[in-house]
């Protein structure tokens, strides 16, 4: 059982479904989010959108029971004061201005005045959208509108900040300086929760991955435990050597090979293995023969978009 203190630091699903009719959402979800940073991985329509509005109580669950830091969406004006929610959906009020749609927001919040101008210029630098703050929203490009929700959901200083693909439609240089952000606030204790196709950017910042598909949660913990959780699929390794060919050809011998397939510059080779142990104590042993010089080996699979690849039915390349 979760104690007080662990439930007041957590975000917990028990058991949690939700249904669209017919159309499942979310199924049987069993899930304890510590503070840091949590990246939510899986394809289009697997139910990271759903997971994201049952813990910012925009959808109710069918069943089950979920608590953010011991609080409830029933219990509004604390909760919408501990959550910030940055949603996908581009859509603002006609003629509003970036300022006016962060300082309105605050004072839904139910702050003063002075509080709600102050947080409201510490949330436009935060985002680097100070000197368009007067400008209207329909006058931004679609990375400036992603900033501007950005800055909207963490003006009140939420513990919680729920992101959903808040990387989309940014630069390079507006992308790296929102990663440093969510790191920032992910050391000072908050909770993110990032759903991203970036996978490869956002996992450098993440302290832990959530893999959900079809509703249902796969796997979680970090990038390595959750590569351990799905061992079902054998493991792939590329290997850079000068025979390609004949390094496959060798391994299969041995029958430490479940798949082989040469990389696109002809350089090295893709091999799957379902012991990974004894398929690295094989290659040193063709290694050492010297008749193959292998000059790389690397796992294809220790990143998020392989996993993710994995997910979505595709072959895991890596380059």
């Amino acid at each position: 059982m979760t104690d007080h203190a662990t439930l007041h630091d957590r975000i917990q699903f028990e058991n949690v479904s939700k249904f669209y009719g017919e159309v499942l959402g979310v199924n049987k979800v069993t899930l304890s989010i510590p503070p840091g940073v949590t990246t939510l991985v899986g394809p289009n329509g697997s139910g990271k959108t759903t997971l994201m509005n049952l813990m910012t109580g925009l959808v109710q669950a069918s069943s089950g029971t979920i608590s953010v830091l011991g609080l409830s969406p029933g219990n509004a004006t604390e909760f919408f004061r501990a959550v910030g929610y940055c949603t996908q959906f581009d859509s603002f009020p006609r003629g509003l201005s970036g300022w006016q749609f962060v300082f309105d927001s605050l004072m839904l919040h139910g702050m003063d005045k002075m509080d709600a101008f102050r947080l409201t210029v510490e949330a436009l630098d935060r985002v680097q959208l100070g000197d368009s703050a007067g400008w209207p929203i329909a006058s931004y490009s679609k990375g400036m509108r992603q900033k501007i929700r950005l800055a909207q959901s963490i003006a009140h200083h939420p513990r919680v900040l729920i992101l959903d693909e808040p990387l989309n439609g940014l630069d390079p240089m507006a992308r790296a300086e929102s990663l440093a952000l969510f790191e920032e606030l992910g050391r000072q204790g908050m909770h993110l929760i990032i759903s991203s196709h970036i996978l490869d950017e956002v996992d450098r910042i993440s302290d832990r991955v959530v893999l959900i598909t079809g509703g249902y949660l796969i796997a979680e913990g970090n990038i390595h435990q959750v590569r351990q959780e799905v061992r079902d699929k054998p493991m792939q390794v590329l290997i850079r050597c000068d025979h390609p060919e004949l390094l496959a050809s060798r391994m299969f011998s041995i029958n430490h090979c479940v798949e082989a397939r040469l990389h696109a510059d002809g350089q090295g080779v893709f091999l799957r293995t379902g012991d990974i142990d004894q398929f690295y104590s094989m290659l040193n042993g063709i290694a050492a023969e010297g008749v193959i010089k292998i000059n790389a080996v690397a796992p294809a699979d220790d990143d998020a978009n392989a996993i993710y690849q994995y997910l979505i039915g595709s072959d895991g390349s890596a380059s």
